[in-house]
């Protein structure tokens, strides 16, 4: 029974590597995506298939047609803002520039060493999956230095290094969307909620913020480390058994330089968090909104660069004392590789940004929105029945589709208004996808860093390949999808909100 439950699962999971590689590429999946948006609206239009506005009571919808005259004029003449105004491009690459000199001189780096490093022995899992978790702020930079760095730790110790490795996969990758800081992850997806939201209530979307889970994903934070830990020690190393490979490992400390760094980019972090506080905390501060409010306020507007800001500082003064920023030439050429890594999101951004503003210019999302959410509604799927099965999907999209914005703009125009109009917050809506999002990616072959993991682990054991590496990170997968998943459900009985100003429901 064993060989055949493992062959029908290795068997899926051999297909899903099959049928994944055979997509296109995500630049041009969405430009096919497009040019089937173009198509289909010349089908449906002629059809007068209409809809009454949700936000506007007696105003029928229908769907545009961008075949016709004014549709073809439309495609050539908003080309070019379509890509400008395509919700993530700005706020990423304005955070980017921040986290991109932090970690480009090493703080980064040097941060997660020396935390790993110092935590105690007995601690010493907890606070690897934790460090991953937190990874997150620096985008992709904790699948390159956690990896390597949790085998090595394992190995040093006595314990098996594979065991360390997975257990700083699981917190880099199946917790990217958990951290106790915002970072460019929330302002990417935030923004494309925000723009779905604007399809049904688009003075409800201008309430919004990046934000909006920022509650729910710092306890996250302790819920997937403790997960994490959990399912290393009492799941995932007894299975793989004692280490009995020849590589052995030293651990080596931060340098002197690096500890100095340190300790003068804490400074600095203080005092620009400090500054920063000046302009909201006191009472007639001038980044409050009216009547003294701080949810609504120019702040929440401006958390993309008070982010950038709170990362460029203490990067910059790190790499003045380490002596890997010596002018402002050198700050300049971070800043611009740190572009110049960019360049595949901003042509992503290109035709990604054509299939979003036809989507929302046939008013596809908004009759798909009204007859999705009165097809669940004939059913009577709703509540965390309906979370669950919007969870399921997503996990499985995220199988085949690895970038989490992607996946997002694709999925958010169509599920964020079909979820208002069942009464559940764009915010709630979000934090699902986030959740089936992040679980899943550890055991998808597609994931962007799994061939880097494979490789990473193939130094201790030189068999190692997508099927093993799949099966010693599937019990992460299932446990966080499930424990996490439950933590969401539980926040939606008490009704607590996501984030500043996010409730679980919205009231249309």
């Amino acid at each position: 029974m064993d060989k055949e439950r493992k062959g029908l699962f290795q068997r899926f999971l051999d297909g899903v590597e099959v049928l994944g590689n055979k997509l296109p590429h995500p630049v041009t999946l969405f430009a096919l995506l497009a040019l089937l948006v173009i198509l289909l609206s010349a089908v449906l239009s002629p059809l007068g298939i209409s809809v009454e506005h949700p936000g506007e009571e007696g105003e029928m919808v229908e769907i545009t047609n961008l075949l016709s005259a004014e549709g073809i004029q439309y495609i050539f003449t908003s080309m070019t803002d379509n890509f400008i105004g395509f919700a993530p491009l700005g706020v990423v690459l304005v955070t980017m520039l921040g986290i991109g000199v932090a970690e480009r001189t090493g703080l980064i780096s040097a941060l997660l060493r020396g935390f790993v490093l110092s935590v105690p022995k007995q601690l010493i899992t907890a606070g690897l999956v934790f460090a991953g978790v937190m990874s997150s702020v620096a985008s992709d930079a904790g699948y390159v230095v956690l990896p390597p760095l949790g085998a090595v730790i394992f190995a040093a110790i006595g314990r098996h290094p594979l065991a360390g490795l997975a257990a700083a996969f699981a917190g880099v990758s199946a917790g990217f969307s958990a951290n106790l800081f915002l970072s460019a992850t929330d302002a990417m997806l935030g923004e494309l909620t925000i723009a779905a939201a604007s399809i049904i209530d688009p003075a409800y979307a201008e309430t919004m913020n990046i934000a909006m889970n920022y509650y729910f994903i710092i306890v996250s934070v302790f819920v997937l480390t403790f997960i994490g830990a959990w399912v290393t020690e009492r799941v995932v190393e007894p299975r793989l058994g004692e280490y009995k490979g020849e590589y052995r490992e030293k651990l080596e400390g931060l340098q002197a330089k690096e500890k100095k760094g340190l300790i003068w980019a804490g400074v600095g972090f203080a005092i620009a968090a400090a500054l920063i506080a000046l302009l909201i905390v006191p009472e007639n501060a001038p980044m409050r909104g009216e009547d003294g409010a701080i949810i609504q306020s120019p702040f929440m507007s401006s958390l993309v660069p008070v982010i950038a800001l709170l990362f460029f500082v203490p990067g910059l003064i790190y790499g003045k004392v380490t002596k890997n920023i010596r002018d402002d030439k050198d700050v300049a050429n971070q800043m611009s590789d740190t572009m110049a890594s960019m360049g595949m999101f901003i042509v992503l951004a290109f035709t990604a940004g054509q299939f979003v503003a036809y989507f929302n210019e046939t008013n596809m999302g908004l009759v798909l929105g009204v007859y999705g959410a009165e097809f669940l509604q004939s059913i009577n799927l709703s509540g965390i029945p309906l979370i669950l099965l919007f969870i399921l999907i997503a996990g499985f999209i995220n199988l085949f589709i690895g970038s989490a914005s992607a996946k997002w703009a694709m999925m958010a125009p169509v599920f964020v208004p079909i979820m208002m109009q069942l009464g559940y917050s764009p915010e709630l809506t979000q934090m699902a996808y986030r959740v089936a999002d992040s679980s899943t990616n550890i055991i998808t072959p597609l994931m962007t860093y799994f061939a880097i993991i494979i490789a990473f682990a193939q130094k201790y054991d030189k068999k190692m390949g997508i099927g093993t590496l799949i099966s010693v990170m599937f019990p992460y997968s299932i446990y966080f999808l499930v424990g996490w998943t439950l933590v969401l459900v539980v926040w939606m009985l008490f009704g607590i909100d996501l984030g500043p100003g996010s409730p679980i429901l919205y009231n249309n």
